[in-house]
């Protein structure tokens, strides 16, 4: 199924097809080689120095933020008409001539740990992990190590040629600690850019293409359905997600599709028009559907445990965490503009619990 036809099985054959952006369109981005010069035309006279190279190296499909454009304007690497400038907020008048050339990635202060790692797809670009559940994605307060970024470091050693100026992973999209399946990191700054811009975009206009598998209680009446409600956090549980007024919570769509009925438990996939912290999970739970082994939203529905064969409650207590497994990562390759496209099936924990779910529903 080519991906404007997904579209239409997952939205609905009555709206209208999305248009492509042309910035979506454009040809990949390249990472920065040798000196890069510029010269302001009448259009960029006045521009800050910073945004003016933001621009142009945009135009150019060159690889650099405009955040690391900054960070080299203030280090001293670029001149405007042979004098060094320092200052991002320089005035440029028109043919002035602006030349730098970005210095080698520096090393990553974080330590890069031999961890396992399965290896979906990798080249000098970017490299496709099936991420296991109980992994980290980044490391943060209560997680300084052991994370895949580290497990990255050690793995891609000197074939990181950085990101932001450092080597390291970029990472574009993570997934909770305890959701299993398919994550993209890029190698490189060009990567790097050309996915966030993929993610950004979320599929509704680009290549996109992410589904994930979720296990989750109860019936559902509709095959399809469409959740859009803003999500923010829970004000009375900080380290919890919820439902919030538009006011509040930021924009966030989620759309599902019934894969299997089990009775007390469904098997849906979902495809996020979004990325919020969470999303799925407080999502299928605001509608009366959350997640199996969900301790975080769907702590009230244990109780329905009971409904379950023997076999199925024995593999839920073995699953010990939510049921979700991103199953289906597709894109366009942001250097190559070659597509990709990776399915990975549910890991044993999971495939446990379908089995017995299933057997159940045969019984």
């Amino acid at each position: 199924m080519n991906a404007k036809a997904k579209r239409r099985a997952w939205s609905g054959a009555g709206e209208p097809e999305p248009v492509p952006t042309p910035e979506l369109a454009r040809q990949p981005l390249a990472a920065p080689s040798g000196p890069q010069v510029f010269e302001v035309d009448a259009a960029g006279a006045g521009e800050r120095l910073d945004r003016f190279l933001g621009g142009a190296a945009a135009a150019r499909r060159i690889a650099l933020s405009r955040t690391r454009l900054k960070a080299l304007i203030e280090a001293g690497e670029v001149s405007v008409d042979g004098s060094v400038a320092r200052d991002p907020s320089t005035r440029l008048a028109e043919g002035a001539r602006i030349a730098f050339e970005a210095p080698p990635a520096e090393d990553s202060p974080l330590v890069g740990e031999d961890l396992p790692l399965a290896v979906v797809f990798e080249d000098e670009h970017l490299i496709v992990i099936d991420k296991p559940a109980g992994l980290v994605v980044h490391p943060a307060p209560g997680h300084a190590a052991g994370t895949l970024v580290n497990a990255l470091i050690r793995h891609c050693g000197a074939s990181l040629s950085g990101v932001g100026g450092v080597r390291r992973p970029g990472i574009v999209h993570r997934l909770d600690k305890d959701t299993s399946g398919l994550l993209v990191a890029a190698k490189t700054d060009a990567a790097h850019r050309g996915l966030a811009e993929l993610f950004a975009d979320h599929g509704r206009t680009g290549s996109l293409e992410r589904e994930y598998l979720a296990l989750v209680w109860g019936r559902f009446d509709a095959a399809t359905g469409k959740i859009a409600a803003p999500i923010g956090r829970d004000p009375r549980h900080r380290e919890k997600m919820a439902v919030a007024s538009e006011e509040r919570g930021r924009h966030a769509t989620t759309h599902w599709r019934l894969m299997e009925a089990f009775g007390p438990a469904s098997l849906v996939a979902c495809r996020l028009e979004t990325g919020r912290t969470h999303q799925i999970r407080v999502h299928m739970a605001s509608i009366g559907h959350p997640l199996l082994g969900d301790s975080v939203y769907g702590a009230g529905f244990n109780t329905k445990a009971a409904r379950l064969s023997e076999a199925a409650r024995a593999a839920l207590a073995g699953l010990g965490r939510q049921a979700l497994h991103a199953s289906i990562l597709g894109f366009e390759h942001p250097a190559t503009g070659a597509p990709l496209r990776f399915e990975s099936p549910p890991p044993e924990d999971f495939s446990h619990l379908l089995i017995a779910l299933r057997a159940a529903r045969a019984a």
